[in-house]
């Protein structure tokens, strides 16, 4: 069985950061949330990471990231395109937005044929994660005919922000821990103890239960999650297209949940206790450093995270 590979999506850092050398570290020593991610990967097993980019931010990201990280873990790119349509489509006419995360994932087909967790770039998950991910993976499935994927999933109270909202998939889970849906929240708030979304630009509000399970894109799937995402690409731009041609994206969770509907595939959602950090908003970064910070405080991160970790071997 192949080993588990690590695919980082980062076709969007270049437009969220103002460009890869504004990139903020989040520590003294300079790190970036990435080499939190990539170290906590390598630590679990990964050997060879795939970074999803944009082929005009290639010069860049292995100047800040990949070829720094490249003496630590395998490497490999690979481009989110526009213009990678299946045959007979063309880019509509001023479409600058990216396809979403399951375009993104599809461009990966190419260098990857085994199975893969799949992860941001800019979200902190935590060691335990990845963990679970590589140990799930590193198993063969179950020869049932069924698709034998996983997501980490946390507790909502963990990926919060106080200075403003966010957008989370809540997770519905039958009493084995088996994804049934996720529901798409846009707009989530902390509301004094607990948390609550409006769908109506705050004219009303629907409280979300306290310990409700959110995804935070960390997926582990098998390689035929590839031809899945490439032959339903033609259902989706057949039915978008046409409708919102700038803007409709292909999200990798609602093609999951389409596979879950259709009974091809179960998703086994394992809970991490780990709170989750991100800089959504600039307020958000003396939070994460001082968590970082803290961290370090209790062991669980060297102060230099790389010094404790062996090069490669060319």
């Amino acid at each position: 069985m192949k080993k588990p590979v690590l695919v980082v999506m980062a076709a969007g850092m270049g437009s969220r950061y103002g460009g890869l050398k504004q990139i903020d570290p989040i520590d003294q020593e300079g790190h970036i949330i990435i080499d939190f991610s990539i170290y906590d990967a390598v630590k679990a097993g990964f050997e060879k990471v795939v970074f999803i980019i944009k082929r005009e931010n290639e010069a860049d990201f292995r100047a800040v990231i990949g070829d720094r990280l490249s003496r630590y873990i395998e490497v490999a790119y690979v481009f989110q395109d526009l213009q990678d349509l299946p045959e007979g489509y063309e880019m509509p006419e001023g479409r600058v937005k990216p396809w979403g995360t399951g375009h993104a994932v599809l461009s990966c087909r190419n260098e990857i044929d085994g199975p893969m967790a799949v992860i941001n770039a800019d979200d902190y998950y935590g060691c335990h994660a990845f963990q679970m991910a590589y140990d799930f993976l590193a198993e063969p499935g179950a020869q049932d005919g069924k698709y034998h994927y996983m997501m980490v999933g946390y507790q909502l109270e963990n990926t919060l922000t106080e200075n403003g909202h966010v957008a989370r998939g809540v997770c519905v889970t039958d009493d084995r821990d088996h994804l049934l849906r996720v529901d798409e929240r846009t707009h989530i708030e902390k509301r004094g103890d607990g948390a609550a979304y409006t769908e109506d630009d705050g004219a009303t509000w629907v409280e979300i239960p306290a310990g409700s399970t959110v995804s935070m894109n960390m997926w582990g799937f098998s390689a035929d999650i590839l031809a899945e995402l490439e032959t339903r690409f033609v259902g989706f731009l057949d039915e978008n297209l046409e409708k919102n041609p700038l803007k409709c994206e292909y999200f990798l969770p609602f093609v999951v949940c389409e596979l879950l509907e259709e009974g091809k595939a179960d998703v086994k959602v394992m809970q991490s206790l780990d709170r989750w950090y991100g800089v959504t908003y600039k307020e958000d970064k003396p939070v994460v450093m001082a968590a970082i910070q803290k961290m370090k405080d209790e062991g669980l991160y060297p102060q230099n995270l790389w010094e404790s970790v062996p090069q490669r071997k060319n």
